[in-house]
Parts: structure tokens; C-alpha cells; sequence
């Protein structure tokens, strides 16, 4: 729920249109393969994933298999990064799209794109909710819901509970 110090960015009719879009271009330029991996990362960026995956499948012949990236967001490097819902054989020479809900710094982008370097893949494609254009990693994500350029201090809060789906700057 937005409190007195946020503003709503996105209302709920605009983050699925921006969400709808994603799926479009994603689809324009996926639609030759057969199957695809979309992996979100752990908590909203998967939210973003599946919602992605359940209508490209809906409105395509590609089938998509939904993984998840579990990974320590602020010390990617403390723990282990798992992927969840596909192994290494099954990415292996396809199109692999990376999904979060906001990129920031490009860190936690960055390091999820790197689990998926051990095998040989046809390309690797990273699609975000909304880019703060703060990346301090290089790292640019292909697919694109909304940039907006914030300062250092604000934050962006996603919330994707389904019917309650918002972007706010905080």
C-alpha cells in the first residue's frame, strides 16, 4: 500500500501494459525457437517471469521452461546461486532470458547472468520490469518494461501481488 512518501509511477492498468509489451517484443524475436528458458530471479523478477511465460506459451508455439534464480541479492557471492526448475543439459544451446523486476546497480543482473556461462548457450537476453540507469556493472537488458532515471537516494518498489500490481518511487 503507498504510504504519504510514495508515488505511484505505475498504476496497476499500466504495469500490465508495460508487462503485455515485454511479451510482444520477447515474442518477435523468439518465435522461430521451439523452447526457451526464462529464468527469473527470486522474488518479483520471478513473479515477472511467470506472468511472461504463462502468455508467450498462450499466444506462441514456443514452449518455455520457468526457472528460478535463488541468490543473496546484496552478497551474491556469500551463498551458492541455485537455479531452480531446469539443470544445466536443459539451457544448454538455447535462448536464455534472465527476468528481474528492477535493475539497479546491475549487480544482482550480472552475477545471475554468470551461473548460466558453464555451458555453451544460443544467446542470453536479460528483461527487466523498470531500469534505474544507475548500473555501476556492465550490464544493459534487452528487454525493457520502463527506464526512468532516479536519484541515488529513491528507491523503486515494485508490487506485483496479483490485482494490487504497482510501480512506486520511494
Amino acid at each position: 500500500m503507498p504510504t504519504k512518501n510514495n508515488t505511484i509511477v505505475l498504476s496497476k492498468e499500466k504495469v500490465l501494459q508495460k508487462i503485455n509489451r515485454l511479451i510482444h517484443q520477447i515474442h518477435e524475436n523468439v518465435f522461430e525457437e521451439k523452447e526457451i528458458v526464462m529464468a527469473g530471479i527470486e522474488g518479483y523478477g520471478y513473479v515477472v517471469a511467470q506472468r511472461i511465460a504463462k502468455e508467450l506459451e498462450a499466444i506462441s508455439k514456443v514452449k518455455v521452461i520457468l526457472a528460478k534464480i535463488v541468490m543473496d541479492k546484496d552478497e551474491p557471492l556469500a551463498r551458492e546461486i541455485k537455479l531452480e526448475g531446469v539443470t544445466a543439459e536443459q539451457y544448454a544451446n538455447k535462448v536464455v532470458l534472465v527476468v528481474d523486476d528492477v535493475i539497479n546497480s546491475g549487480k544482482t543482473v550480472i552475477y545471475a547472468v554468470n551461473h548460466f556461462l558453464n555451458k555453451p548457450l544460443k544467446r542470453i537476453q536479460v528483461v527487466v520490469l523498470v531500469d534505474r540507469d544507475h548500473t555501476r556493472y556492465p550490464i544493459k537488458a534487452d528487454y525493457v518494461g520502463m527506464s526512468i532515471s532516479t536519484t541515488l537516494q529513491e528507491h523503486i518498489r515494485v508490487s506485483m501481488e496479483k490485482g494490487k500490481e504497482a510501480i512506486y518511487l520511494e
